[in-house]
């Protein structure tokens, strides 16, 4: 059940960093409240994952799924560059997250 809290977390993440963006963009309370739920809700899963997960595992894939999904997200919904050196890095930081399992 910790894995599930944390692929949440990261989801929940990426949530909160999407509406940092349309925050910026729009400046409405939906954004705000949106932003500040998508964060609390990571931190919640997150909190959840780490009673049974190492904490350095738990937060390293955490930061691994919001930074990639962010980045991915704003490929797909903000126009941002879809390079395939961008990618291949998206690929490097999922890669670590996964390797960090396997050794942990």
């Amino acid at each position: 059940m910790s894995w599930f809290y944390l692929i949440l977390a990261g989801i929940f993440e990426m949530t909160g960093v999407a509406m940092i963006n349309s925050l910026h963009k729009n400046k409405n309370w939906q954004s705000f409240v949106l932003m500040a739920a998508g964060f609390g809700a990571s931190f919640l899963f997150l909190a959840l994952a780490m009673e049974t997960l190492p904490m350095g595992t738990a937060y390293a894939i955490w930061t691994g799924i919001g930074a990639s999904g962010g980045a991915i997200l704003g490929m797909l919904l903000y126009g941002e560059s879809k390079d395939w050196k961008r990618i291949a890095c998206i690929a490097i930081v999922l890669g670590a997250a996964v390797g960090l399992k396997l050794v942990s």
